[in-house]
């Protein structure tokens, strides 16, 4: 069996690290909100290329943390993809704003910024892109935009650590930046853990206020805040994997090259654009007969995963909080998408191994 994931096997090389950086938090008995934290954050920032950086418990609440920093009016509009994983949109609903859903490229999967025009109202104060898969979206486009009509940029960096355009990283373009270290991810903790990125001095400390009891000082309370904070240990175990981040973003990209050589043009295939550093957390592919080719698969010994089976206004959590109901688009993908092994874990052989069985499929079909 090719396994799609093994957290066990991910981890393997840096185990001997991981239980050094647990011992020595442990003798040291200092948990929360300690030097680990902090040195992470400075570390994760430096390699994104921001001022600043604040940890959190998760991706969500980065999202949740990242908007409730601008005190929006309730009611106020965020444009968000609408083939986005459903975290993105919770968070939103969470900051009693409405989520205003903007279909994507179908190319690429993000967000389309030829879409955002019809979709701006004098209620809308942001703009929520996603880089999903590992793509970064067009952000030069989208900063533009959110310029010229005075909206916020929040971007949504959960499946993007790395990646770049021209040179400039995911996390780095908008007002605030969330990013997620849920364990699959390419930068990934033993357990939850997020991130917030950010230039403005006056956000990064609001932000840090918000994640600590709106404390910066013990039994000093300044802001409404939350207990949203990443916790030593992840950040210790983070702080070892930030330093193979590249390594793992670049055998990530090599498998993914492998694919786009092998696999068949009977699928639609992720594009690759010039100037654009993916970093592969997902290796989508789309096929009207997905639900056959993934079953042909794992009877040849092949997993696979669906990211996602189902779009956001297919939710049933989200019925009457989306205005519109129409997504021929983001149904579209979501009815033939399907992820291919792709991961730290892989040999090059066995994704040719993945992309020959693949291909069989469309070539003998059942």
């Amino acid at each position: 069996m090719i396994e799609y994931e093994n957290l066990s096997r991910l981890n393997q090389p840096f185990r001997t690290e991981l239980s050094q950086a647990f011992h020595d938090l442990l003798v040291r008995g200092r948990f929360i909100l300690d030097e680990q934290v902090a040195q992470f954050e400075e570390e994760f920032a430096s390699y994104v290329g921001c001022r600043y950086c604040i940890g959190v418990s998760n991706g969500l609440d980065a999202l949740v943390l990242a908007l409730k920093a601008f005190d929006f009016p309730p009611g106020k509009e965020v444009l968000v993809p609408s083939n986005t994983y459903i975290a993105t949109i919770l968070a939103i609903i969470h900051n009693q704003l409405v989520p205003v859903l903007v279909e994507p490229n179908l190319s690429t999967y993000n967000i389309d910024v030829q879409n955002l025009e019809e979709k701006l109202t004098d209620q809308t104060v942001a703009i929520l892109p996603v880089h999903l898969y590992g793509k970064l979206c067009p952000m030069q486009s989208i900063i533009a935009f959110a310029k010229e009509h005075h909206l916020k940029v929040i971007e949504d960096c959960a499946q993007a650590h790395g990646a770049s355009v021209l040179g400039k990283k995911a996390g780095s373009f908008g007002d605030i930046n969330a990013f997620s270290f849920y364990p699959t991810k390419n930068l990934g903790a033993l357990g939850d853990g997020g991130a917030i990125t950010t230039d403005d001095p006056d956000l990064y400390e609001k932000l840090r206020k918000l994640r600590n009891y709106g404390s910066m000082d013990k039994n000093v309370h300044e802001l409404i805040g939350f207990n949203h904070r990443l916790d030593e240990m992840q950040a210790a175990f983070l702080r070892i994997k930030l330093k193979a981040l590249d390594q793992i973003n670049r055998h990530k990209s090599k498998l993914a090259k492998l694919y786009l050589e092998r696999l068949s043009p009977e699928f639609n295939q992720p594009i690759c654009e010039r100037g654009y550093e993916d970093v592969w957390h997902i290796f989508p592919i789309r096929h009207p007969a997905r639900d056959e080719l993934k079953s042909y698969l794992k009877k040849e010994g092949v997993e696979t995963l669906i990211h996602y089976p189902t779009p956001p206004h297919r939710q049933r959590a989200l019925r009457g909080k989306i205005k519109e109901q129409y997504f021929p688009i983001s149904d579209e993908i979501h009815r033939t998408i399907l992820s291919l092994p792709c991961s730290y874990i892989h040999s090059e052989q066995e994704i040719l191994e993945v992309a020959d069985i693949a291909n069989r499929f469309v070539c003998c079909p059942l």
